[in-house]
């Protein structure tokens, strides 16, 4: 629904005919999907390096607003935060995935796909170590998180939303 005055426009400072090898860094591509379920969906790529997180929580935080979703943006930007760097430093393949989907009248998914078949786990809680916490906090700030296999890949997704709502 390109042009819809409640679409975000995220590519209009895309210039025609230049792709991924320019030498600044150009915003991802992401765009309005039809989902099997036919709620609402926002689904993105961004290149698997540092940068792809931020890229995430701005496409997570620019859908939400469009869905009048403001109490759901800090948690949703901080799943999808984590899934992404899960993604980024433990899958392979050029790329990462991102896919919001409006559940619920006040509830999200986010999903997060890549080219690894490994099934990420929950670590048991070391508090001086620098990394391994992500998916306990995706586990908290969650309503629901699991992971489905795919061809290439799976994809890990959590659902954010207001307690007591669908």
């Amino acid at each position: 629904m390109s042009g819809d005055r409640n679409e975000p426009e995220p590519d209009t400072d895309r210039p025609a005919g230049h792709g991924p090898t320019r030498a600044k860094r150009l915003r991802p591509t992401w765009h309005p999907v039809a989902s099997a379920t036919g709620c609402p969906s926002y689904s993105g790529v961004f290149p698997r390096d540092e940068r792809a997180a931020g890229e995430a929580r701005v496409m997570v935080a620019t859908v939400l607003a469009v869905w009048h979703l403001p109490r759901l943006v800090a948690d949703a930007e901080l799943v999808a935060s984590e899934l992404v760097t899960n993604a980024v430093r433990h899958a392979r393949g050029p790329d990462v995935g991102m896919t919001v989907t409006r559940t619920g009248h006040t509830k999200v998914r986010v999903a997060v796909t890549d080219g690894s078949p490994l099934l990420p786990r929950l670590r048991g809680a070391d508090l001086l170590a620098e990394t391994g916490r992500g998916l306990r906090l995706v586990d908290g700030l969650s309503q629901d998180w699991g992971v489905t296999p795919c061809v290439r890949g799976k994809s890990v997704w959590a659902e954010v939303g207001e307690a007591g709502t669908g």
